[in-house]
C-alpha cells in the first residue's frame, strides 16, 4: 500500500514538472511573438543606421519575467523564426541575411541580454518571485542588458559597414535615451502590476 502511494506521488510530481515545462514553453513562445510584434513598431533611419524600434521592451520583460533559461529560449525561437524567413525583424524583414547583416549583432545581443537579465534578477537559471527582487537589482540587470546589446551590436555594425569604432558608437549614441526610457517603463510596469501571474 505504501509502495503504491509512493508511486502515485512520484507520478504526480512528474505531471507537475511536465505542466510547468509546457507552461514555460508557451510563455516563451508568447514573448517571442511579442518581440516580433514590437519589432514592427519601427522608424526607418538613414542608410547605415538601425531602425528605431521598441522590441527591446519585450527583451527586457522576457529576462525579468521568464528567467535566464526561458528568456533565452524565447529569443532563440524569435531568431530561428526570423532566420527561417518569417518577417519578424524590424520593418518586416526576415531571412538568414538579416542575422548576418549590419543589425545582426543587435539581434544576437537580444538573446544574450535576455539571458543575463534573467540570470542577474533570478540569481541563476531558475526563477523567483519578482516581489523578492529590489528595484535596484532590476534596473541594474536591464542596464547591463542594454550595455550587452550595444557592445555586441555596435562593433558588428562597424565591421559590416566598414565604419570606425568611434563613428559606429557615435551613430548609436542617440538611441541610448530611448532604451533608458524603455527600461524605466518596463521596471515601472513590473513593479506596478503582478506580472508574475502572467507566467
Amino acid at each position: 500500500m505504501a509502495e503504491r502511494e509512493r508511486s502515485s506521488e512520484e507520478y504526480g510530481n512528474v505531471d507537475l514538472v511536465g505542466d510547468e515545462t509546457v507552461k514555460m514553453v508557451a510563455a516563451s513562445a508568447m514573448f517571442a511573438a511579442l518581440t516580433a510584434a514590437l519589432a514592427q513598431v519601427s522608424i526607418p533611419m538613414p542608410a547605415g543606421m538601425p531602425p528605431v524600434t521598441v522590441q527591446t521592451t519585450a527583451v527586457f520583460l522576457a529576462g525579468l519575467l521568464l528567467g535566464a533559461r526561458w528568456a533565452g529560449f524565447s529569443m532563440v525561437l524569435y531568431l530561428l523564426t526570423g532566420a527561417a524567413g518569417a518577417p519578424v525583424f524590424a520593418n518586416g524583414s526576415g531571412g538568414f541575411g538579416s542575422l548576418v547583416g549590419y543589425t545582426g549583432g543587435f539581434l544576437f545581443g537580444y538573446l544574450l541580454a535576455a539571458v543575463v537579465i534573467g540570470a542577474v534578477v533570478h540569481r541563476g537559471l531558475g526563477r523567483r518571485p519578482l516581489s523578492q527582487v529590489s528595484v535596484v537589482t532590476q534596473v541594474g540587470a536591464v542596464v547591463l542588458g542594454i550595455a550587452i546589446i550595444y557592445v555586441l551590436g555596435t562593433p558588428w555594425m562597424a565591421s559590416v559597414l566598414g565604419l570606425s569604432m568611434q563613428k559606429a558608437f557615435a551613430t548609436m549614441l542617440p538611441y541610448l535615451p530611448g532604451d533608458l526610457i524603455e527600461m524605466a517603463a518596463v521596471v515601472a510596469l513590473v513593479r506596478a502590476g503582478d506580472l508574475d501571474g502572467m507566467v
